[in-house]
């Protein structure tokens, strides 16, 4: 099951399964009139950023998360032992079910499974009927915890860190065409205040100053969150000091890095000096 993340601009940041239905006909706007922040078939992910953007933007956060609603509740009850997951079906019946949970997660002491569209695939082709009862069937744990060490087992591809977590996926198709990046979020966040229309780089560059010495004084104080914030805001400042110098970060990004690629150097006292 794929989850779209999708944003009416001043209005709401929702999530539905079907765009055309929910978006579209129930609520009445056109293709050009919303946008695709993200898509993905983990439940509980996309419901976290459900609830991380409302509040980013500024709109109304839902009292209950996407994946509580009633009718998003998952059925299946799996049976967890030291060496295996016993999933309540036979064989020929597992794949719907599956597919029916996509995002249900559960643990085991060789790590958290989730069950996507990659693990589905996994688990049909190395499942074994229960040699008990044929109405059962199951995995073994080890064997699934070695398919995640080399495998992503999400669709598309991954993004490391950041407030968007390791998991937006970048795969597009025709249901999808406009997937936003952080950087564009934080744009659309930014223009939506009126930054850019009453901004300028004066005030962004005295801002990313206050920033960064927030930053200082969180590392000096050793304080990680605080760290991890001020990093975080300086990012902000930058995008959106780049935008009002009329130049995208992404390219500032790209020139930096097509400066520093074949640059040689050593480190001295903690320093990276450059030949």
């Amino acid at each position: 099951m794929t989850y779209y993340l999708y944003h009416i601009p001043g209005k709401k940041i929702g999530i539905t399964k079907d765009l055309k239905k929910r978006v579209e006909d129930q609520q009445g706007y056109g293709p050009g009139e919303y946008r695709i922040l993200m898509k993905s078939d983990d439940i509980q992910f996309i419901s976290d950023q459900e609830v991380y953007l409302q509040e980013m933007f500024g709109y109304k956060v839902d009292e209950t998360p996407y994946n509580k609603l009633k009718f998003n509740k998952k059925e299946m009850k799996i049976n967890i032992t030291e060496q295996t997951t016993t999933f309540p079906c036979p064989v020929n019946k597992l794949k719907g079910q599956l597919m029916d949970n996509t995002g249900l997660r559960w643990m085991t002491e060789h790590g958290e499974f989730i069950i996507t569209s990659n693990t589905i695939d996994w688990i049909m082709k190395n499942v074994q009927i229960s040699k008990y009862n044929d109405q059962r069937c199951y995995v073994y744990n080890k064997a699934f915890a070695r398919f995640y060490d080399n495998n992503d087992p999400y669709n598309g591809k991954t993004i490391a860190g950041g407030l968007m977590n390791d998991r937006l996926h970048n795969d597009q198709d025709n249901d999808c065409p406009c997937e936003l990046s952080q950087f564009d979020l934080i744009r659309d966040w930014a223009d939506e205040r009126g930054l850019y229309e009453n901004g300028d780089t004066k005030t962004q560059a005295l801002k990313l100053v206050e920033e960064v010495g927030e930053t200082c004084r969180a590392i000096l104080k050793e304080d990680y969150d605080e760290v991890v914030d001020g990093i975080g805001d300086c990012v902000v400042v930058l995008t959106n000091l780049a935008e009002l110098h009329g130049v995208m970060i992404e390219e500032c990004i790209e020139a930096a890095y097509n400066e520093i690629k074949n640059r040689k150097g050593k480190m001295v006292n903690g320093t990276y000096k450059k030949d």
